[in-house]
């Protein structure tokens, strides 16, 4: 009648020990648990350090505002953390400024530990996209040995530290123009102990005075960084050329909306494969008509590479671009 369970059975996922918690919260005030409330519990989010950050679908039910501060000091105490925050929307402001609440504690500085490289930042302030660690980790891999890389988008260094600490970039030149961003990017790279190797441009990288520098330039702008390719041909160096990484949304749906909607997954599969490809070679033929008005005279670019990055949202994929910029020098 009363089985024993079994170890596995026994153990508590934090979101179900969060909803037993919050469950006996309501009933100590005699608030009976209403069926609905459990779509409205988080199931994820993101930790940093004693920092959790919740995602913007939940606690939005108005019977959690009845609780009061009673309500933030039971969530940290059932996950294990202090300080608490809730995200929003990211707000189209030029610089992608997130819109972060803190629900819990005073300060939003965190500290987060990704593939060996130590990141701070304001979580109220600044992006930071955990989806994005399969890039970083591949920006590590490259060989960047004797190399001057021009990061037209570099926050808070999520990829100029990468191409510094892990790939051997001799110098990096960052652009930034949020400036709690830039605040970050300097602690970061002093935390790294790189900022010997990196000079900061803030402000509009369209405004970029470099030119004629760059053996590879990272574009890392989403939805699209299409405002910079201009910059990005500048910098390149005019006599060798170099490697451009152009990050985009590429929206798969769009092309194939008037096709059958219910095809197989493989169909589903074929149709981004596409769209990608015609981005890029759309891309292709944009850059390479940016260098050759620019210089006068004729460019070789040649598609090394296209990358996942994230699933952005349904049939919007986060995708990178390496595009190799050669001139073609007359004999």
């Amino acid at each position: 009648m009363n089985p024993v369970l079994s170890k596995r059975a026994r153990i508590q996922s934090p979101a179900q020990k969060l909803r037993i918690d919050l469950c006996e919260l309501l009933e100590s005030h005699g608030v009976a648990w209403p069926r609905d409330l459990e779509r409205d519990l988080p199931h994820s989010w993101q930790k940093h350090g004693d920092l959790i950050v919740f995602n913007e679908n939940c606690f939005n039910d108005p019977l959690w505002k009845q609780q009061g501060p009673e309500l933030w000091i039971n969530v940290a105490s059932s996950l294990g953390v202090r300080r608490l925050a809730k995200e929003g929307c990211i707000q189209d402001d030029g610089v992608r400024s997130p819109t972060v609440t803190l629900l819990l504690g005073d300060s939003g500085w965190v500290e987060h530990i990704d593939n060996g490289i130590r990141y701070t930042f304001d979580v109220t302030k600044c992006m930071f996209s955990a989806g994005n660690i399969s890039e970083k980790q591949r920006v590590a891999s490259f060989c960047c040995s004797g190399e001057i890389v021009v990061d037209l988008y570099a926050g808070i260094g999520y990829f100029t530290v990468p191409y510094l600490v892990h790939a051997g970039a001799s110098f990096v030149h960052a652009c930034e123009w949020n400036p709690h961003a830039v605040k970050a990017l300097k602690q970061n790279l002093e935390l790294n102990r790189v900022s010997e190797k990196c000079l900061i441009h803030e402000g509009d990288n369209r405004q970029l005075k470099l030119q004629d520098v760059a053996d590879r330039v990272n574009l890392g702008l989403i939805p699209t960084s299409e405002p910079a390719y201009e910059v990005a041909c500048r910098v390149l160096k005019k006599d060798t050329g170099g490697i451009l990484h152009i990050h985009h949304n590429v929206n798969s749906f769009i092309r194939h909306a008037g096709l059958n909607m219910n095809g197989t997954k493989e169909d589903v599969i074929k149709w981004k494969n596409m769209a990608w490809k015609e981005w890029a070679e759309g891309t292709e033929s944009q850059v390479r008509a940016i260098l050759m008005k620019a210089s006068g005279s004729p460019w070789h670019t040649q598609i090394l590479h296209l990358e996942k990055v994230k699933s952005y949202a349904p049939y919007i994929d986060h995708v990178v671009l390496d595009l190799d910029c050669r001139p073609l020098h007359e004999t």
